[in-house]
């Protein structure tokens, strides 16, 4: 007997006697039934000791929906058995094929020990899958993976940092082009599984790892799983756009300052914790305010007694006054008297093997089987308080407008300590909701204070992190191909105004990559070059780290100019725009694409803006074929200088494309439609 149905186009939820059933639609195209009429999915699943919950084996209890957000439906579904009881949370968003889930479980009538979370638990049919996703690792982030999915997948990481060893993210596509992916909003350990079912079909599932995890919950206590993104579509382009468009909507923060996208110089490739000093970042601000920059940050090498400033991470007090001899309020005061915003690098949640910090507040630590992590534990209240007066401080005392925040740490299983208020088994889950918890105090305290995401680069980025901060660092190398490899995977689940890189660098010192070879005084150094390597950091956040004083002449004019074309006509399609990846996946071994092309519509098709790229040992033509214009619509196209290329119609560009045959290798072409 079906005790409730409802439909919330695009999205079908329906509830039936002891189960319930997600159907997901693709939105603007013909159904496609990722879970059938016939199919009866456990939903989500709590594991404890001996036992399996879910939404086939527990009573279901009614439902209530949530609408006063607008754009937002919230159901949450009551679930009840003998010592739980489960509020599955799913959010709709307007216009899209996009749910969020999660559980609040709550032990009932006695402790509950509970070995496993899986956050979603859904059943799909047979079918030819491929799947898709992205390993990672420093420099290494997004390295695409496509695979038949023919027998028991696994994708994980047991490091406690997101993306350090694959993504959390992935695509399936069916046998007849129709896609569905999923992402686990979550900074710590992840996983998402893919095991077969008897008659051919795969249960997927997954949420928070299992590894190394328990959390027991006394009566009347409950515990939140992290949330998942399933979303649906007819390709990745359709699918990535849902991703951004409820991103920029529903999940990102937002300051005036995050919504201006301001162009950033950042002192640490050029200059690193080695070379920066008061009188080099001073002659670099006067430079960066002639160019146009709107915003200077002051990366690590600020803090500490001694060069090996890393092992002090935690006594954030220790400004480096040999380096530094009238303080940082004295760099943000006269980066604010040339009209630009202040920036500011710190690793709040590090901790250095020297610290101070470790003797004075022994409680702080996070250990692991009484060994030092090399991090304090957000999981312990104190810790909260601590970090979040410390990042006050710092934001009041050097008048902060943008805070990077940086860890670099492994933390794998996480802290063990029985002494923080978490368990010996859950000390990682523990600190990521403190941590979340302490970005989300400062965002209410300094609500005009944007807040950057940085792990190593870009070993953590998840929606978990992103509704918490305003955008995310993606790499620390931005040698060209990497830096289209890593924007073309980024942008698969968020938006380009979320994703902050920096334009090719000149990188100081030894033990560089190879291919973090640029420099700008180089005599060979051609104008179409440095266009290319400048225009990629414009398809998203864009900034630069350069020695600005040592720039030649023609070199920062054209950077200027770059920065007023940014500005004037880029920016407002990265904040608004529709992204359409029109080559597939660069990759930086120098296989595969060669040719990159990204097309941004604003969401009223009025115009249309081209990236393209020709990489290094790309064949000499390449026709582009641009998405979802007005078939019947003259278009003229033309350079952002007004010098018009070509008129025509829609359906034209989308069937033969615009041919580009006189570009050369590491050439560029930005153009506009309307």
């Amino acid at each position: 007997m079906t005790i409730h149905s409802l439909s919330t186009s695009p999205n079908y939820l329906t509830f039936e006697s002891a189960s319930e059933r997600l159907r997901l639609r693709q939105y603007g195209t013909p159904d496609h039934e990722w879970v059938g009429d016939a199919a009866s999915s456990e939903l989500f699943a709590v594991y404890t000791v001996g036992q399996c919950w879910n939404a086939a084996n527990l009573i279901f209890k009614g439902w209530d929906v949530d609408e006063s957000k607008v754009g937002v439906r919230h159901f949450i579904a009551h679930f009840e058995g003998k010592v739980l009881a489960v509020d599955h949370h799913l959010m709709t968003y307007d216009d899209t094929a996009l749910t969020e889930q999660w559980q609040v479980i709550a032990a009932i009538n006695q402790p509950l020990s509970i070995t496993r979370l899986d956050s979603y638990s859904l059943d799909i049919p047979q079918s030819d899958y491929e799947l898709m996703y992205f390993n990672s690792d420093w420099g290494q982030e997004f390295e695409g993976v496509r695979a038949p999915l023919n027998s028991d997948m696994t994708l994980e990481t047991h490091k406690g940092r997101s993306s350090k060893g694959q993504h959390p993210w992935f695509v399936l596509v069916a046998g007849n082009g129709q896609v569905l992916s999923g992402s686990v909003a979550w900074s710590g350990n992840w996983v998402c599984r893919f095991e077969p079912l008897p008659d051919g079909g795969y249960r997927l599932s997954g949420g928070l790892h299992d590894w190394e995890f328990a959390s027991t919950l006394e009566v009347g206590e409950s515990i939140e799983t992290p949330h998942v993104i399933l979303v649906a579509g007819h390709d990745l382009n359709h699918v990535s756009q849902q991703y951004a468009r409820v991103g920029r909507q529903h999940w990102y923060p937002r300051t005036e300052l995050s919504d201006t996208l301001p162009v950033e110089w950042n002192h640490w490739w050029s200059y690193e914790d080695v070379d920066i000093n008061e009188d080099v970042f001073l002659k670099n601000i006067e430079v960066a305010a002639s160019l146009g920059v709107e915003i200077c940050t002051l990366d690590a090498g600020w803090f500490g007694e001694g060069p090996e400033w890393h092992l002090e991470r935690g006594d954030w007090h220790k400004v480096n006054r040999e380096r530094f001899p009238n303080g940082i309020r004295a760099l943000a005061d006269a980066t604010h008297a040339k009209g630009m915003k202040f920036g500011f690098w710190c690793e709040i949640e590090g901790l250095g093997a020297k610290a101070d910090l470790a003797t004075l507040r022994p409680d702080f630590p996070a250990l692991r089987n009484d060994k030092p992590l090399g991090y304090v534990c957000f999981g312990n209240p104190a810790v909260q308080e601590w970090a979040f007066e410390t990042l006050s401080q710092i934001i009041r005392d050097y008048d902060c407008d943008w805070i990077k925040l940086d860890f670099n740490v492994d933390p794998e299983a996480g802290c063990n300590r029985v002494d923080h208020g978490h368990t010996v088994d859950d000390g990682l889950f523990a600190h990521y909701r403190g941590y979340y918890a302490v970005l989300e105090r400062i965002r209410v305290a300094f609500p005009q204070v944007v807040l950057e995401n940085c792990s190593s680069g870009g070993l953590r980025i998840d929606l978990g992190i992103m509704h918490h901060t305003h955008l995310t660092f993606l790499s620390d190398p931005d040698w060209p191909v990497h830096h289209l490899q890593v924007f073309w995977g980024a942008s698969t689940m968020l938006a380009a105004n979320a994703c902050l890189h920096w334009s090719f660098s000149e990188w100081r010192g030894a033990g560089r990559p190879a291919q973090q070879n640029f420099n700008p005084r180089d005599p060979a150094l051609k104008p179409y070059q440095l266009d290319y390597y400048t225009r990629m950091a414009m398809l998203g956040a864009f900034g630069l780290s350069q020695k600005l004083p040592e720039l030649p002449a023609w070199v920062a004019e054209r950077l200027a100019y770059h920065i007023s074309i940014y500005k004037q006509h880029i920016r407002h399609f990265i904040r608004e725009a529709d992204l359409y990846r029109l080559t597939d996946q660069p990759r930086r071994s120098g296989e595969g694409e060669r040719w990159s092309a990204f097309q941004y519509g604003l969401p009223d098709k009025t115009e249309h803006l081209l990236f393209v790229f020709r990489l290094p040992e790309a064949e000499a033509a390449r026709s582009i074929r641009l998405l979802n214009l007005e078939p019947e619509r003259v278009y003229r196209v033309e350079t952002l200088e007004g010098e018009v290329i070509t008129s025509a119609t829609g359906s034209e560009l989308m069937k033969s494309g615009l041919r580009f045959d006189n570009l050369q290798q590491e050439e560029s072409a930005l153009l506009r439609l309307y």
